[in-house]
């Protein structure tokens, strides 16, 4: 039960989630359209086969597609701690935004002030820890780009949404890993990155898999200079943000509980 206004305008494009998967990821998209109905339109389209759960207009106002008990269709090929198909497992908000194509509009503040309680909401009515509060881009690297670099991932954690850690301060000289590097530092960097998350093979040397992954992890969590190569503003940030994610598991366990 939403305490938020919301209109349901419910979209054919879903279908039965697998059985017992539960639903443990959030997963945040720009819309990519010129307008919030040529949007609302093709979610709703038999014939566009893709759908979200929500979808957030710039005004604030949130339209209900899908029921979060059904599989929308809004993640395509996507991966996340080693899990494809995640759709299954998986509610999709759809944030109208023009996107790369038209030009990276700002999110007006009313805008992420809805997607923060929205987030919220869904968060508490399902068991989706912060880490697993991502973006489009995060579960499709190689094909995705949104919600894009200019949406402000801070602002939502500190409303209560996703895991963040500040980003360390870029500096124009120093060591940095790039396109067809090899080696122990390539394989320990895809390591870090595979262990937050990110759909990656620890293979020692660095292809446009992990630049694709790289310049997603930036555009998340490092947005300044979304460039694909690992320097050491990049790897620190990583750093940084597996230790949040391990206080994270950490509460989140059982055993951390009081009484057990």
């Amino acid at each position: 039960m939403s305490l938020l206004p919301i209109i349901e305008l419910l979209s054919p494009n879903t279908d039965e989630r697998p059985a017992a998967t539960p639903i443990d990821m959030l997963v945040l998209h720009y819309t990519g359209m010129a307008s919030s109905k040529a949007a609302l339109d093709r979610l709703r389209d038999p014939q566009a086969k893709v759908s979200a759960h929500y979808m957030v207009e710039e005004t604030g106002a949130i339209f209900r597609l899908a029921p979060e008990q059904a599989r929308a269709w809004h993640a395509g090929v996507s991966n996340w701690k080693g899990r494809d198909n995640l759709n299954g497992r998986s509610i999709g908000i759809e944030i109208v935004n023009g996107g790369h194509d038209f030009g990276c509009p700002a999110y007006p503040a009313v805008q992420m002030e809805a997607v923060a309680a929205l987030s919220r909401e869904i968060m508490a009515r399902h068991p989706i820890r912060a880490d697993n509060v991502v973006a489009h881009s995060d579960i499709a690297p190689t094909r995705k780009q949104d919600p894009g670099e200019w949406f402000d991932w801070r602002f939502l954690h500190a409303r209560g949404v996703g895991l963040w850690a500040e980003p360390e301060p870029i500096l124009e000289d120093g060591p940095a890993l790039s396109l067809h590097d090899r080696g122990d530092p390539v394989a320990e960097l895809q390591y870090g990155l595979a262990s937050y998350g990110y759909g990656l093979e620890v293979l020692g040397r660095f292809d446009e898999q992990t630049r694709a992954v790289i310049a997603a992890f930036q555009r998340h969590f490092r947005p300044e200079r979304v460039d694909g190569i690992a320097d050491l503003s990049t790897v620190m940030t990583l750093k940084k943000l597996i230790e949040a994610q391990s206080r994270v598991q950490a509460a989140a366990s059982p055993t951390s509980r009081p009484g057990v």
